[in-house]
């Protein structure tokens, strides 16, 4: 099994990879027809995908950091490198969205809201499609290897693809006659990243401070209250190694049972939860009862 993580995180790599590529290319471009076409909320996004950039590197690395074995340091592994790396990406992401927020409002209040080219707005179009495209190549990769650093790079492009539509609406709007609609559109851009800097920042944490899904946990216990032998769960906890999972539960069995006939009650637990949950590594201790 402990193979198969490895590979799952070799594959993870790919989507990280894939989003730099991505975020490279558009920022690029949206920076040169930004400025070009003299459009606010372009530039904005743009801003947004150059540090998009930064952040899907150090995804990268917390995936390649995943992947080394136990040491003398780190006895269960360097599996949390991919968590520590979503925290570090959504910081870069919450100064960039402050940044893009001052921006617009400095834009609104102190210089002459000017009506973009038109270029700009299907360019802001044209990015939008490419972005969603990535998300959903990104969130099918997380979901088949449970990567909590992928599906965080793929929020963060679905975010820069709604972010490009909300650039193009600004933009539409100034030539309808509302030109201060494109500064606007650049604070919600801001806003939006924020948002997302925050949602993913608040997950992460939530994963290094060992925090987890109390439903998980139910199903879990549902599961070993039906192996046979098993005549209760007294406790049973539950926390995350980057995209694995570890189970510490007690179980109660027949007092009268023989120390092997227990231990095979707790092997089969072991067993069921890596079979039907995926759990990466389950410690079960047994008390008679």
């Amino acid at each position: 099994m402990e193979k198969r993580e490895y590979l799952d995180l070799k594959r993870g790599e790919r989507g990280a990879i894939i989003s730099i590529i991505a975020y490279l290319s558009l920022s690029a471009l949206k920076l040169a027809v930004g400025y070009l076409a003299d459009s606010e909320a372009l530039k904005a996004d743009g801003l947004n995908n150059v540090t998009d950039v930064i952040a899907s590197i150090a995804v990268l690395i917390g995936l390649r950091l995943s992947q080394r074995p136990a040491d003398d340091d780190h006895p269960y592994g360097h599996w949390k490198a991919e968590s520590v790396a979503s925290l570090v990406a959504s910081f870069i992401m919450m100064a960039v969205g402050i940044r893009v927020v001052y921006e617009g409002m400095i834009s609104i209040f102190y210089k002459t809201n000017e009506t973009p080219d038109l270029i700009s707005a299907w360019t802001g179009l044209f990015c939008a499609g490419v972005m969603y495209a990535v998300y959903r190549y990104n969130k099918r990769l997380a979901e088949e290897i449970n990567s909590q650093s992928v599906m965080a790079a793929a929020r963060d492009n679905l975010s820069d693809a709604w972010v490009s539509i909300g650039a193009f609406v600004g933009i539409i709007g100034a030539h309808l006659g509302l030109p201060i609609l494109d500064p606007i559109a650049a604070i919600f851009v801001g806003l939006l990243i924020c948002k997302t800097a925050w949602d993913i920042f608040r997950d992460a944490s939530h994963y290094l401070t060992d925090g987890f899904d109390e439903r998980k946990i139910e199903r879990y216990k549902e599961t070993i209250k039906h192996c046979q032998g098993v005549k209760g769960v007294k406790e049973i906890k539950a926390r995350n190694y980057g995209n694995n999972v570890v189970v510490d539960v007690v179980i109660l069995v027949n007092s009268t049972l023989d120390i092997r006939d227990a231990h095979d009650i707790a092997t089969k637990v072991e067993d069921e939860l890596m079979e039907i949950h995926k759990v990466y590594d389950v410690h079960v201790h047994v008390e008679p009862n």
